[in-house]
């Protein structure tokens, strides 16, 4: 099955050489081009893509806006696209719900790549990125992200499936901590997604340290 995209980016150039790319892989369709925040909201409502490119600094209406609103009313995933790296941007775009974040400078195999892991529901960034940029940004924000109520949605061995993904660990890896098979512990991450009303790993992380589960720095 297709993966359809959108792709908004202040400068046609950048959209239509991104475009260029993804079309030209088999299971990729760009469905929509969008110059701003407002129009590649209007595309996404109107074209349901599984995944938005959004770059973050366009006029009007930015990336970090789009993709809140996006996330908020779709099913859409965002991917992050933007020629800084400063962290600022990086934690305001995770905030945002956005599921992934390239520099645009991204090689056009890994921005394929992107893509496609997106699509699949998973976060971008590898975990060992997540455990240090989640830990850092919730040293500095306050916590409020998971109530209580939420938490007390979770049976014992999802909590601690909670506690591991926090921790950045992969699905094997808790499963080899918890001594369980892969396929049990993919059935434990999407429960805990489904009762916390939580979009994909990258919130699942930032969701263990608000919640309190786990403190930064913890191992």
């Amino acid at each position: 099955m297709s993966i359809g995209v959108v792709i908004a980016d202040d400068q046609e150039l950048v959209r239509s050489g991104f475009a260029m790319i993804l079309e030209s892989q088999p299971d990729i369709t760009v469905l929509a081009e969008a110059s701003d925040g407002a129009e590649a909201v209007a595309a996404v409502t109107e074209h349901r893509p599984d995944v938005v490119l959004l770059d973050i600094r366009m006029p009007g209406m930015d990336g970090i806006e789009a993709a809140r609103e996006i996330c908020a009313r779709t099913s859409s995933r965002a991917l992050m696209l933007t020629t800084f790296d400063q962290d600022d941007y990086v934690y305001d775009a995770l905030y945002a719900g956005a599921s992934g974040f390239l520099l645009k400078d991204v090689r056009r195999d890994d921005l394929v790549h992107a893509v496609r892991v997106v699509a699949a529901g998973e976060s971008l960034l590898a975990p060992t990125v997540t455990r240090r940029l989640i830990s850092d940004l919730t040293a500095r924000r306050p916590r409020a992200a998971v109530a209580p109520t939420g938490l007390d949605a979770l049976t014992g061995r999802e909590r601690e499936t909670l506690v591991l993904l926090g921790r950045g660990l992969s699905n094997a890896e808790i499963a080899t901590a918890l001594v369980l098979s892969e396929h049990t512990v993919k059935t434990h991450v999407s429960n805990v997604l489904t009762k916390l009303g939580l979009r994909d790993r990258v919130q699942a992380v930032i969701a263990a340290y608000e919640s309190g589960l786990i403190s930064p720095g913890s191992p």
